[in-house]
């Protein structure tokens, strides 16, 4: 019966949907999801697809509440389920809003960009991080136009360049420096392990059969180096920060 509620068949059901269409096959198909989360969804902010689609159903006119038919989703789709064509639709699909919404979601994205720049990068002098007001400000001195379609830690990226060809401001990619101690014998097989989850490897050495690393690596990449060497040692090992945000020189990456 909740089913039958959510899914909109009528004008006055549709006050609060947000349409996603996609012209294939010289037809229009449209899906009905919830305002605000097909951004998230396409971010990989929100992960629960029965959080986005307000039915699993595929549409010629959402607002008319007229169903595509299955011959035409067929034959334009190569497959009739229903569910899978509402994946493909939200992907690609032109996400379908009010100026003023669209104004709202642009202002969203901006902040989100600009927070994940303020995250993951400092300031190269003083190794402190910026404020994210400071990155919107430098963001807005760059003219920066965000590109609704596009992922935001990708357009966080074009940021960063932009800011180091542009000198915004001085900016460089932030990264935790680790040391680590493990035994030995472990130490031979976790060693290349942790070479490959590290961004830059300072020491790698072994000293009285006990392997000494230190190393930079991504600060979202610490739990996965911790839980590496914890259940490789079985909690023999050592790990100890030395530094919560160190300047990496090179080309920017951001995972």
């Amino acid at each position: 019966m909740s089913r039958q509620v959510k899914q909109p068949t009528g004008q006055k059901r549709l006050t609060n949907v947000a349409i996603v269409r996609l012209k294939k096959g010289g037809k229009r198909f449209e899906i009905a999801s919830y305002p605000n989360k097909v951004v998230s969804w396409r971010n990989k902010v929100e992960t629960d697809i029965d959080e986005v689609l307000q039915t699993h159903t595929v549409f010629t006119n959402v607002s008319k509440g007229e169903v595509a038919k299955a011959g035409d989703l067929k034959k334009v789709f190569d497959t009739d389920n229903q569910s899978e064509i509402c994946l493909v639709i939200l992907a690609k699909g032109e996400l379908q809003v009010s100026e003023k919404e669209r104004h709202a979601q642009l202002e969203s994205m901006f902040r989100d960009i600009a927070t994940i720049v303020a995250d993951k990068c400092v300031n190269p002098d003083t190794r402190r991080p910026y404020t994210v007001t400071m990155i919107e400000k430098a963001m807005k001195d760059l003219h920066f136009s965000v590109k609704p379609t596009r992922n935001t830690k990708q357009q966080a990226l074009d940021v960063i360049k932009q800011f180091k060809e542009k000198e915004v401001i001085q900016i460089q990619r932030a990264y935790m420096r680790l040391k680590l101690r493990i035994p030995g014998k472990e130490g031979r097989k976790l060693q290349p392990k942790v070479r490959k989850v590290a961004t830059k490897v300072e020491r790698d050495e072994f000293e009285d059969d006990e392997l000494e690393m230190v190393i930079l690596i991504d600060p979202g990449a610490f739990r996965e180096v911790e839980e590496l060497v914890r259940e490789g040692t079985k909690g023999r090992a050592q790990i100890e920060v030395l530094s919560l945000k160190d300047v990496e020189e090179g080309d920017e990456v951001l995972e």
